[in-house]
């Protein structure tokens, strides 16, 4: 699983893609927690990550959706820029 990611103690991974691993979404993983959160409108659906750290993961979503879902489309992943 590439690492899309990191930043402020979280981890960003994107699995490759197969057809039964929908809906489009991030792995994060900060310390023990992790979450799995949409790439259509960022909430997490999936794990324990803390409120504050989902709104930061949130809002790399927010700045890099673009670029996410064309990841999740083409499986050519990049490394992003963390949030400063």
């Amino acid at each position: 699983m590439p690492v899309i990611s990191r930043f402020n103690g979280i981890v960003i991974k994107m699995y490759l893609r197969q057809k039964e691993h929908n809906p489009p979404h991030i792995h994060a993983i900060y310390g023990e927690y992790i979450g799995m959160f949409s790439l259509a409108d960022g909430e997490m659906f999936e794990g324990d990550i803390p409120s504050k750290e989902q709104k930061t993961i949130q809002a790399f979503i927010s700045k890099y959706g673009k670029e996410l879902m064309e990841m999740w489309e083409t499986q050519q992943f990049q490394t992003l820029e963390p949030l400063e």
